[in-house]
């Protein structure tokens, strides 16, 4: 006989939309509490749930406020991530400038990528609203509504934050990182040089879901030439912005600096987040992958922020990191230096998998 909650839960069908409201919305609670009353009769309220994201406002808010508590349970993430119909009616509804529920539909998106099958994404097109400016590829879409989401200057109601969590776990898979280091036909702009940015942007999840990314785009070595190149994606200032603080520097040391971690102002913060800050540095270990990279770093002065971040930053795997990185950065090279069959010395680094699942 079924329990009260999982008669509670058979409501969420009903015909009468107050009744699937009332039921649907007592139910939020116990998606995270007592989610097994969600995976009876082989996921069917699961199903439901999926139907009702096109439903009312305020049941869609509910029914994707669940999905995205359940996605954690690896069986309802499956079914979640590997239904087409419903991925396609995710993408579609984020992507309109009125959806009152585009947050949430972010913060699904990135759960779904949990799921490796997700990185299909990346060869999927729909029609975009003319407001976007964006082409028929979901991934530019998703892109262009991250950076207008910044300032709220597409949808209101939303500010596309949690799609950083997205971009990082997506780019997790080769063929994805490819993506965002190459220009995009529609705009002649390279993804990552539109969303490094936000490095120092004041929304926690957006600075650590693209450090995030970052990280694991710099996998692709062969890539690095264009991360570090002043004309292409230059993306060492952006690195190294976030992790510097307002230290006064020897003059020596600091015109060797790049030039925007020069004369930075006394009231200059390093990130609040530490895992943000152990990100980045070790972003800057993966560079070291090259020859190249290192000299760049030195001649840069990279050591010296490096430096002051392992005093002033009270975190072990933080000093861990810039320990790693200055053992690299002070050693002593010969001119032909030791390399790997790939033409590079290998650089053991982890990809960036703390962006945990999402709950609401």
């Amino acid at each position: 006989m079924p329990s009260e909650l999982e008669e509670l839960v058979g409501f969420i069908a009903h015909p009468n939309p107050k009744v699937r409201q009332l039921a649907i919305e007592n139910l939020v609670p116990y998606s995270t509490a007592q989610s097994s009353i969600f995976k009876t009769e082989e996921l069917l309220p699961v199903k439901h749930l999926k139907f009702l994201v096109r439903d009312d406002p305020k049941i869609s808010e509910h029914a994707l406020t669940i999905l995205i508590n359940l996605s954690g349970d690896r069986e309802v993430l499956e079914a979640v991530a590997t239904d087409e119909k419903f991925l396609g009616i995710v993408l579609t509804n984020i992507a309109d400038p009125e959806e009152p529920n585009a947050n949430l539909l972010s913060m699904l998106l990135a759960n779904m990528a949990k799921w490796d099958g997700l990185k299909g994404i990346a060869t999927q097109k729909q029609s975009p609203p003319a407001t976007l400016g964006s082409d028929e590829n979901v991934l530019n879409q998703l892109i262009d509504l991250f950076v207008k989401g910044a300032d709220g200057s597409y949808n209101k109601k939303a500010d596309f934050n949690y799609l950083a969590y997205l971009f990082a776990d997506l780019a997790k898979h080769p063929e994805i990182r490819q993506y965002f280091v190459q220009k995009q036909e529609y705009d002649d702009v390279i993804p990552l040089n539109k969303i490094k940015v936000f490095t120092e942007h004041k929304s926690d999840v957006r600075r650590k879901g693209v450090a995030s990314a970052i990280k694991n785009v710099a996998f692709d070595v062969p890539s690095h030439p264009a991360f570090l190149d002043e004309d292409g994606i230059n993306i060492l200032p952006y690195i190294l912005l976030p992790i510097a603080g307002n230290e006064q520097y020897d003059e020596d040391e600091m015109l060797a600096m790049l030039p925007d971690l020069q004369l930075l102002p006394p009231d200059k913060q390093r990130d609040t987040d530490n895992h943000i800050i152990q990100t980045h540095v070790e972003t800057l270990m993966l560079f070291t992958s090259t020859r190249e990279g290192r000299d760049l770093m030195r001649s840069v002065n990279v050591y010296p922020i490096i430096r002051e971040t392992h005093l002033r930053v009270d975190d072990a795997n933080v000093q861990e990191a810039c320990d790693r990185l200055v053992q690299v950065l002070m050693m002593d090279e010969e001119p032909d230096t030791k390399k790997t069959e790939s033409g590079v010395e290998e650089v053991e680094e982890d990809e960036d998998e703390d962006d945990q699942i999402v709950e609401v």
